[in-house]
């Protein structure tokens, strides 16, 4: 940010504008990039991020700046940033917001609010709602409406601490309208040091007791073993690590599953995490009924980062019959649908890391014989359950290159076929709106995603019906040149609820929808569009895709 005002040193007594407060918290979290839209009660937010040097992105849309803050801090490890105004821009990002909190990202979005002395009943003012703040607590880990100039900054480093600490969930800060001209007296004050949560080595010793004794072990990493780490602009990290470093958590859970031989399983939120070629390695599998039942005869679990919660299992009566030994940073996560005999609150992979050193140790008790592995059984299942996208996806796996960040929307090209036709080894990473389970993600969190990591290709796979949600983001891909393939498997409407639809035995009702020639839409955009049928026209044309600096829609019909 050369050019621009430096930071006051912390200790420093200053007297600034509510809405400087702000900025400069923010640029000492490291903050260069915010994504949101301009309103009348935000102004001064702008003035000062424009004075600061920091990046404002635009999307057409709050909810698109939202799933971009998203995008951009599942592939950084830095938390995004949303600025909206107040009312109607606040409760656009919220849907966005909802989907932060239940993959764990962490989002931090700032809203001016209604003036500090505005009366609780309300006298019509512009943006006016009820109770702001209170209405996005409902849906994110905490919101916090300051009532001083002097709270901003503790609130910003709240928000960041709360980040750093444990299970990163999006927070909101609202300021009110009058704080924001106002000068107050602050203290800057240097962002918190957080240390890493340790693990109890008692509960190691239990957990490496378990894990040495088991005849069936078995392993499900969620979105915790990801645990990319904070890198900088361009994919740099402040330790001199590669941007293409495999994350550590999962790294350890294939040297602790080749010493058990143990199978590894992860939900969609670690896919990514272990290398889906290895051959003890599932994939992105447990929604098939046949990986379920494997993961049921397991004597012994251990489970990384994960709720294992019907949103990753696709079963709500799921039950284990083996020792659960359960990692993670969340305390309440021991206590939920699966009681862990083991738990282990700690950071992912400091945990990772004792277990593995426990089960490697020269003179430990040797590993008992281990039952003959039957096998899962799943591979009729999978080729059932990929059929109809089979072609599509095998040109996607020639096209991309290894380490592409694959952003998909809750389609049923997504979920029922990338997600486990698609298998990735690090450092690719998928990202998908899981449990909250929105439409409308893709687009706009590969905007985020490409956004944070320049330095890799990215692409965005969707329905038709999903990608209408947001394709109003097209104007600002193109705004910003990014080289982004968006693959559209188009069948007519809202296919998984056409189907389930059929499956209750009624006739399909309002999921048969008109869609736009997209290619024509694209290029009223200022985007590339093309249409394909085959197979090789869709390898071709992602491959040519990654290397223009627009965005492209790649319209594809779904197979048969």
């Amino acid at each position: 940010m050369d050019g621009h005002d430096p930071i006051p040193p912390a200790g420093t007594i200053t007297t600034p504008t509510g809405a400087r407060a702000l900025v400069e918290a923010l640029r000492l979290h490291g903050v260069d990039t915010i994504f949101g839209i301009p309103g009348t009660h935000n102004l001064a937010i702008y003035e000062e991020l424009d004075r600061a040097g920091v990046r404002c992105v635009t999307p057409r849309h709050e909810q698109g700046a939202g799933y971009a803050a998203d995008g951009y801090a599942r592939v950084t490890g830095r938390p995004g940033v949303v600025v909206t105004t107040t009312g109607p821009g606040v409760v656009n990002a919220a849907t966005a917001l909802g989907q932060a909190y239940s993959d764990s990202s962490p989002v931090l979005l700032v809203s001016p609010g209604v003036p500090t002395a505005h009366p609780r009943d309300g006298r019509g003012y512009l943006h006016e709602s009820r109770d702001q703040s209170r209405a996005i607590d409902a849906l994110c880990a905490w919101s916090h409406r300051v009532t001083t100039v002097r709270e901003i900054p503790a609130a910003v480093a709240r928000a960041f601490g709360r980040f750093a600490e444990g299970r990163p969930r999006p927070v909101h800060i609202e300021i009110p309208f009058d704080l924001l001209d106002l000068k107050g007296q602050v203290k800057i004050v240097p962002p918190y040091r957080i240390t890493r949560r340790e693990p109890d080595p008692r509960a190691l010793d239990a957990a490496a007791g378990l894990l040495r004794t088991a005849r069936r072990p078995g392993l499900v990493l969620g979105g915790g073993a990801q645990c990319p780490g904070e890198r900088g602009p361009g994919g740099r990290r402040p330790d001199g690590g590669s941007p293409d470093d495999e994350p550590p958590v999962g790294r350890l859970a294939m040297r602790l599953a080749e010493r058990l031989g143990a199978r590894v399983v992860t939900t969609v939120n670690g896919k990514g995490a272990v290398p889906e070629s290895h051959p003890l390695a599932l994939g992105t599998t447990l929604h098939l009924a046949a990986v379920r039942r494997w993961l049921a005869a397991c004597d012994v679990v251990l489970a990384v980062g994960t709720e294992l919660g019907p949103a990753d299992l696709w079963d709500d009566a799921f039950v284990l019959s083996g020792r659960l030994v359960r990692i993670d940073i969340d305390p309440g996560q021991m206590h939920g649908d699966h009681v862990a005999d083991v738990a282990i609150v700690a950071d992912a992979e400091l945990a990772m890391r004792g277990l593995a050193e426990r089960l490697d140790r020269k003179g430990a008790v040797p590993l008992p014989r281990r039952e003959p592995d039957p096998g899962v059984g799943h591979k009729a299942e999978l080729d059932e359950l990929t059929r109809r996208w089979s072609g599509q996806l095998a040109a996607l796996r020639r096209a991309l290159p290894p380490e592409t960040v694959v952003v998909g929307d809750n389609s049923m090209f997504v979920y029922h076929g990338a997600l486990v036709g698609m298998p990735m080894d690090p450092p690719g990473r998928f990202l998908f709106p899981t449990g909250f389970g929105t439409l409308g993600f893709a687009l706009p969190a590969a905007i985020g995603a490409k956004l944070g990591r320049p330095d890799l290709p990215v692409v965005a796979l969707a329905g038709d019906g999903a990608f209408q949600f947001s394709l109003q983001e097209l104007a600002t891909a193109v705004e910003l040149e990014l080289s982004l393939p968006i693959v559209v498997s188009a069948n007519g409407g809202f296919g998984e609820i056409r189907e389930e639809m059929r499956e209750r035995g009624m006739r399909p009702v309002a999921v048969d929808l008109h869609a736009p020639d997209f290619p024509a839409l694209a290029a009223a955009y200022g985007a590339r569009g093309r249409a394909v049928k085959t197979p090789g026209e869709l390898e071709e044309a992602v491959a040519e895709a990654l290397r223009v600096p627009a965005p492209t829609v790649i319209v594809v019909p779904e197979e048969d």
